[in-house]
């Protein structure tokens, strides 16, 4: 449940301050129409506009955000002969997949991980991670590689953005429709909105965003099915078979950030209801989907 919170922090966050700074300049009173009912228009509206704003503010900041909470080395000029294959490897991957060249980074971490993110296809970031380089074979590497440049190529940061914004629109909006109710027939408030109205508002978000995260997570789950089989396409599927074996034997929890968690190669475990939480497949399923063919 931590992960949910976490991985929704970002947008929940500009979401409430936009609504607080909304509510202090009385913004808000567009959708109480005469005082006794609401402008579900206009609420449609407000929910949409600062739903998907949440979201694609998040998007636009992703890579920025991601480089300083990852203290993200950008290669530039390779130092070294590792950096240098990184680099070619990546360049020629995405050629492969069709896609502008990302930046390569490397982060200083024990944890065998790595993530891509950004606005587009054509501006985004490809890191690993030092355990990942120290752990795998140059296969295996590859292979890691072109599954981040498959999420690239799929567009999977801005269609999981424009799903979180669909979200959020819901969230908000029914949230508000919850809290009118409440405070209309529960508390008989008949002008305006009162306390009954923000507490309940407040509580339905909470309990209506981490019931939404599961649709969110969900899609997660299926965009890393389809990153593992580009992988195997750019790399080959023995090599990508391969890097999720590895990624396997390791026991220890990800150490990846978890507001980045749901865009690196290895997730958690979880069992039961947890796993509709889950911004991963259990590693098990990934390599049985890969050797059978499945996905």
């Amino acid at each position: 449940m931590k992960r949910v919170f976490l991985f929704l922090a970002t947008n929940l966050a500009i979401i409430v301050v936009l609504s607080i700074t909304l509510r202090i300049l009385g913004v808000e009173r567009i959708l109480d129409e005469t005082g006794t009912g609401l402008n579900l228009n206009a609420l449609l509206v407000f929910a949409a506009v600062f739903g998907f704003g949440g979201s694609f503010i998040s998007l636009a900041i992703s890579k920025w955000m991601a480089k300083r909470a990852m203290r993200v080395h950008i290669i530039e000029k390779p130092r070294n002969s590792s950096e240098q294959w990184l680099v070619e490897t990546v360049q020629r991957q995405a050629r492969q997949a069709g896609i502008g060249m990302p930046e390569v980074g490397i982060f200083n971490s024990p944890d065998p991980n790595a993530f891509a993110t950004g606005m587009s296809k054509n501006n985004a970031l490809v890191a690993v991670s030092t355990g990942l380089l120290d752990r795998m074979n140059a296969d295996e590497v590859e292979a890691v590689l072109g599954h981040e440049v498959s999420h690239v190529a799929n567009g999977d940061m801005v269609t999981l953005a424009l799903i979180q914004g669909v979200v959020n629109t819901f969230v908000i909006f029914l949230a508000r429709v919850i809290g009118h109710f409440v405070d209309r027939v529960v508390f008989k408030n008949e002008r305006g909105h009162g306390p009954g109205f923000w507490i309940t508002t407040i509580v339905a978000e909470i309990i209506l965003a981490i019931l939404a995260s599961i649709i969110v997570m969900w899609f997660s789950r299926q965009r890393e099915f389809r990153a593992d089989a580009g992988g195997a396409r750019l790399a080959g599927r023995e090599k990508m078979i391969s890097a999720l074996e590895k990624l396997r034997a390791v026991h220890q929890p990800s150490q990846m950030p978890d507001q980045l968690a749901a865009f690196g190669i290895r997730g958690g475990m979880a069992q039961g209801i947890k796993k509709l939480f889950m911004s991963h497949p259990p590693l098990e399923e990934r390599i049985m989907a890969l050797k059978t063919g499945q996905r």
